[in-house]
């Protein structure tokens, strides 16, 4: 929603932004790669690592 309206007040080029989200969580299932998680892992080093590709 973030991205449709950044596009109508700033140009076609945000809705980019909403298909690479799209495509990162079509894909996540399959190769185990989720930004937030390793963002997460990364801030929190001393935690059980979240999801850690399994």
């Amino acid at each position: 929603m973030g991205s449709i309206l950044l596009a109508s007040q700033f140009g076609f080029s945000w809705i980019y932004a909403a298909v690479a989200v799209a495509v990162l969580q079509i894909a996540s299932p399959f190769t185990k790669f989720c930004p937030v998680y390793t963002i997460l892992n990364k801030l929190m080093p001393d935690t059980d690592p979240i999801q850690n590709g399994k």
